[in-house]
This record gives structure tokens, C-alpha cells and sequence, in this order.
């Protein structure tokens, strides 16, 4: 598909959106806008297949995502996010490195609704952040696993006890390897299953 090409190709070098300039966002979302309309999946709620499973970001324009490349001595690694159709489980993690032997994690739990064919509110539900290596991570799916096995991390690990703590998700283009998003901030996504 010609659309979905020439929107890999204009996000690709940009990491994430932390080198694009103001006229590369412009035409990664004019062809975001292009790629939306010609959605192979125009129900992609009720897509589980489709939808479940490990997902890394390719783009965004959510600077709370891109400010954490901010913080000084630290960059931002692989950005993932995990969907668990079955359990309506979504587990955001970021990786973050800095100097040598001090790679942290962020990572949050959410609950997601189906609201509509499109979608989804997100309830979110615990936060998990430390040193990668005190908190044993390895993987994203090793750390679910050790999430949902009850884990208690050695980590600030805590759970997000405020309910106004939920937004809400439009899936707005899906098929077996890309999947764009828009977020109730106004803030686009651009994901690869992988």
C-alpha cells in the first residue's frame, strides 16, 4: 500500500518525533490523515486478532512521551505497548537509558473499555518505575508475565488510586502490522506489531 509506505519512510529517522521539524509533523500527519481514511479494519474494537499482542512506537506527537529524552543523562529507549484483548489489560513500558548500569523502566498497568467500533477508555491502574536491572527486566513479555504473576518490584511500584486517571484511545488504522492511534490529548500514535 502506497500510503502506508511513504508514511513509514517520512517517520523513519525522526525517532519517534524527537527530530522531526515542525514541517515533517505537518506531513506525517497529512499522511497519517491519508492512511486513516483507507483503514482496512473499519470496526477495530472488535478486531482481538488484529489488536492483541506487543506493539512498539514508531511516532507520536505526545510531548509527555518525547520530554522524558529531556531529563538530562537520559535518552529514551524502545517504547512498547502491550495489549491483552482477553484480560482488557494495556501495559505501556518505556525504556530509558543513561549511564552505564542505571537503565530504568517506566512502565503503567491500564484497564480498557470498549465504548465504541473505534474506541476505547483506558483506566489506568498501577505504575512501575526503577533500574531495569533491579527489577529484573529482561523483556516486555517477561515483565507482564511477572506483573500479572503479583510481583512486587523493587521499584517505585504503586498503584494509581485517582479515578480521573483515564483517557481515551481512537484506533483509527489497523491491519496485521501497523496500528495508528489518537489520544483524548489530541496526540497521534504509530505503532508496529513486533
Amino acid at each position: 500500500m502506497i500510503g502506508k509506505a511513504s508514511l513509514l519512510e517520512a517517520i523513519a529517522g525522526k525517532n519517534r518525533g524527537l527530530l522531526a521539524t515542525l514541517a515533517d509533523k505537518q506531513a506525517i500527519l497529512a499522511l497519517v490523515s491519508q492512511l486513516e481514511d483507507r483503514n482496512p479494519t473499519p470496526r477495530p474494537t472488535e478486531a482481538g486478532d488484529l489488536l492483541d499482542g506487543d506493539w512498539r512506537l514508531l511516532y507520536t506527537s505526545s510531548s509527555s512521551i518525547l520530554g522524558i529524552d529531556q531529563v538530562p543523562l537520559l535518552k529514551l529507549g524502545q517504547i512498547y505497548q502491550c495489549i491483552r484483548v482477553k484480560d482488557a489489560k494495556v501495559y505501556n513500558i518505556a525504556e530509558i537509558y543513561g549511564l552505564p548500569y542505571l537503565e530504568g523502566l517506566l512502565s503503567v498497568v491500564a484497564r480498557f473499555e470498549v465504548v465504541s467500533e473505534r474506541r476505547v477508555n483506558v483506566i489506568f491502574e498501577r505504575s512501575i518505575n526503577g533500574l531495569q536491572r533491579a527489577i529484573g527486566y529482561q523483556s516486555p513479555d517477561d515483565h507482564i508475565r511477572q506483573i500479572e504473576s503479583g510481583k512486587k518490584f523493587v521499584a517505585l511500584d504503586f498503584p494509581i488510586e485517582n479515578r480521573d486517571q483515564k483517557g481515551w484511545l481512537d484506533i483509527s488504522y489497523l491491519d496485521e502490522d501497523l496500528r495508528i492511534a489518537r489520544g483524548n490529548e489530541g496526540n497521534v500514535f504509530v505503532l508496529t506489531k513486533v
